[in-house]
């Protein structure tokens, strides 16, 4: 059998979601760990439209927020901070101690500069700073 490399850049997303379940098996086998979950906050509008959310998942002692956004109708009145807090009490709940979070330089500069200058939530009981990187500067 010869294997080959070919740029794919079109995948879908129901075949990445099942190679990333085949990462997922072989690290749960890898490490007998098999606590891995999503971990998503959403806000939602009247007709339940979403117009925040924080998402990620935990797993082994570690969650990654992977997604933030608020809809910018909303942005500027706190939502953020609270999807936050909710993903970091809800990690703290599972047993989660570290926090990954990546981000643009232009992405919510200010929520970023304040998260990391504060080491937050640098709590005792929960997880500690998450390290923030910043990726395409302008």
């Amino acid at each position: 059998m010869v294997l080959r490399i070919r740029a794919e850049h079109d995948l879908s997303p129901m075949e990445l979601s099942s190679l990333e379940e085949r990462l997922h098996h072989d690290n749960r086998r890898m490490t007998d760990r098999d606590d891995d979950r999503g971990l998503a906050f959403v806000i939602r509008d009247g007709a339940g439209h979403a117009v925040g959310v924080a998402a990620g998942y935990s797993w082994a002692g570690t969650s990654e927020l992977t997604l933030m956004w608020i809809a910018e109708a909303h942005r500027g009145r706190g939502y953020a901070r609270q999807l936050l807090d909710a993903f970091v009490a809800e990690a703290a709940d599972r047993g989660v101690r570290k926090i990954w979070v990546s981000s643009h330089d232009f992405q919510a500069p200010g929520l970023m500069k304040r998260l990391a200058s504060s080491a937050w939530p640098n709590s005792r009981d929960g997880p500690k700073a998450i390290p923030i990187s910043f990726f395409a500067e302008r």
